[in-house]
């Protein structure tokens, strides 16, 4: 036995997809002297000598003692054979094994048999190993190679006659007897061609599966956590005086008119008869010395609730001198006379404002009333009118239809003008009006509706709302949204307004939100991280990377075990989980970090154009 110094050491942890190559790179970067290596449960490539012995090269080469942390006997066995030291745990001190004869003997075959069926390996330099020393030398690079090669040698003699078959295989194929393959390739050339041809393709197969071919995917999982939003916000109509930072949105109004028609009810009534006609008595009181009062026509006479238009314009006058116009004049002294006036009369042709019986009335000799200022009088009754009632529209008739227009389409012109709408706007709901305006009925006011027949009303429907562009919304939560250095926002959902009123220099209202918080992490950071490194560390390496919960390496084939070298062949995506593990939203190969900071920097190019 032979004991080692165990205090400093670096402990690496091999993992299943690990190869050779992987375990010898990661022994020459450590920086301690001991190096333990813990192979896993299922390790393929600990089951070679070859591979053991590669080990104990690579920690020879670099001045390292290379320490086997294990207690599985296949690989203590093989550990013997090329004097590597073994543990049985961390804390217990390693030793370097021993082996008996048929130990010894069970290693060798288990070397050869290995070695001839590994593809990666030269099947010439199998051979050789079989039957001579020194070439075994020259292709392992090991000075204890001579030895194994007498102890199997030895032990052939044990070896059952199908494992001696299977050794002896080698042999016959790679014994070199002068010209003899050229002899065979001379007599078998179509199969010579052939074996050319599968070379000359599994080469560009080797060619492509390992240059070209390599490349990853990762699948990164990012852990948010979930914060309410509510702040005050400010509305202006003006785009120049809009500034997302502070709070103050530009409102713009988007509309969609429409044409709508809608059959009505004509309720008004109108009497097409004759109209009833007559003459006043009228008295206008003029002064003493002389003077004009004049009826014009147009003017009104009306009497219980009945109203008569004068037919002409008639002027009556009193010129001072003759008072036989004055109706007065014999019946009161002259002082009265001064005093009151001259009371001058004239008849007065009128007919009814409207036709209709109704309007036939007997004399009146009190009760008109006139706006010319003068008594009026009836010594004769009103006569003609007659009744033909007809179906008319009225303006009340036109006023309904229209607010049934606004009602009935009201829904529907609303889905009309979302449609229209991008999906960029948020929009405020309760800002939606609409308007009817330019009525047309058919028939039109005060005309008559046939019988069995309904008017017809057409207007146009405007309806308008107002919205606000996402992105500012977006900007703004994300400049008032609690975030630490490490942090930034990944999803905003709910956008809700609320509490909008308005004030003498626009409107104000409450704008709420949730929005997730995650860490600030991009697409090519995480390629710089892991690029060029084997998988099982890539994944280790952003395991570690703060609020990111899960990672998964999807090589293109099989084979790939390593991280390409090269950016592009690397193709990062981001699944953003809540703190429940639900999906709240997918990034593929974006940064919405990146992208606000962009969408800022166009902001104040625009600002400052302006």
């Amino acid at each position: 036995m032979c004991y080692i110094l165990y205090m400093n050491k670096d402990v690496i942890y091999v993992e299943p997809e690990d190869d050779i190559t992987d375990i010898i790179l990661k022994i020459e970067k450590s920086k301690e002297k001991i190096v333990a290596l813990v192979p896993p449960k299922k390790a393929g490539v600990f089951r070679s000598v070859v591979n053991i012995k590669l080990i104990a090269k690579a920690g020879a080469t670099s001045n390292k003692t290379v320490v086997l942390v294990t207690v599985d006997p296949s690989i203590v066995k093989l550990a013997a054979s090329t004097k590597l030291p073994v543990a049985k745990n961390l804390q217990s001190a390693p030793v370097i094994p021993t082996l008996d004869q048929n130990d010894e003997n069970d290693a060798s075959r288990h070397e050869v048999i290995k070695e001839s069926d590994d593809e990666d390996e030269d099947e010439d330099e199998d051979e050789e190993e079989e039957t001579n020393d020194e070439d075994r030398e020259e292709s392992d690079g090991e000075t204890s190679e001579e030895d194994e090669e007498d102890d199997a040698e030895d032990d052939d003699k044990e070896v059952t006659p199908k494992k001696e078959k299977t050794r002896k295989e080698p042999k016959k194929k790679s014994g070199k007897k002068g010209g003899g393959l050229f002899s065979w390739l001379k007599n078998h050339k179509k199969m010579a061609s052939f074996l050319g041809v599968c070379c000359a393709g599994f080469i560009i197969f080797l060619v492509w599966a390992f240059v070209f071919a390599p490349a990853v995917d990762v699948q990164v999982s990012i852990k948010t956590e979930q914060k309410n939003f509510s702040e005050g916000i400010t509305f202006t109509d003006n785009l120049s005086e809009e500034n997302a930072k502070e709070g103050k949105l530009y409102l713009e109004q988007k509309k969609i008119e429409s044409v709508q028609e809608v059959a009505f009810e004509a309720t008004g009534q109108k009497n097409e008869g004759e109209k009833a006609h007559g003459e006043v008595i009228v008295v206008a009181t003029v002064p003493s010395e002389g003077g004009t009062k004049v009826i014009n026509t147009g003017d009104t006479f009306t009497v219980e609730g009945l109203s008569y238009v004068a037919d002409n314009t008639v002027t009556m006058r009193y010129d001072g001198k003759d008072d036989s116009v004055c109706s007065n004049a014999d019946t009161v002294t002259k002082r009265e006379f001064d005093k009151q006036g001259c009371r001058i009369y004239a008849n007065i042709k009128v007919t009814a404002a409207k036709a209709g019986s109704e309007y036939n009335i007997s004399a009146k000799a009190s009760g008109w009333n006139t706006t010319a200022n003068v008594a009026v009088s009836s010594e004769e009754p009103m006569t003609g009118g007659t009744d033909e009632v007809k179906t008319v529209v009225q303006q009340s008739d036109i006023l309904k239809a229209s607010s049934e227009i606004t009602a009935a389409n009201e829904e529907e012109n609303r889905l009309k003008l979302y449609d229209t709408i991008d999906d960029k706007y948020y929009v405020l709901d309760a800002s939606f009006e609409q308007s009817t305006s330019d009525a047309v009925a058919t028939p039109g006011v005060d005309q008559e509706v046939g019988e069995g027949v309904k008017p017809v009303l057409k207007a146009t429907t405007t309806a308008t709302v107002y919205v606000i562009d996402k992105i500012k919304l977006e900007e703004y939560i994300n400049s008032k949204a609690e975030l630490e250095d490490n942090q930034k926002v990944y999803d905003i959902k709910d956008i809700y307004i609320e509490k909008i009123s308005q004030i003498a220099s626009g409107a104000t209202g409450k704008l709420k939100a949730q929005y997730y918080v995650g860490p600030k992490i991009t697409e090519s950071e995480i390629v710089e991280k892991i690029k060029g490194r084997g998988l099982g560390d890539a994944q280790r390496e952003l395991r570690d990377v703060y609020g990111v919960s899960e990672v998964k390496m999807n090589p293109s084939y099989p084979w790939v075990l390593t991280v390409p070298g090269d950016s592009n062949k690397i193709s990062v995506h981001f699944e953003v989980k809540d703190q429940n593990g639900n999906e709240i939203n997918k990034q593929d190969n974006e940064d919405s970090q990146d992208d606000n900071e962009s969408k800022e920097e166009s902001t104040e190019e625009s600002s400052s154009e302006e």
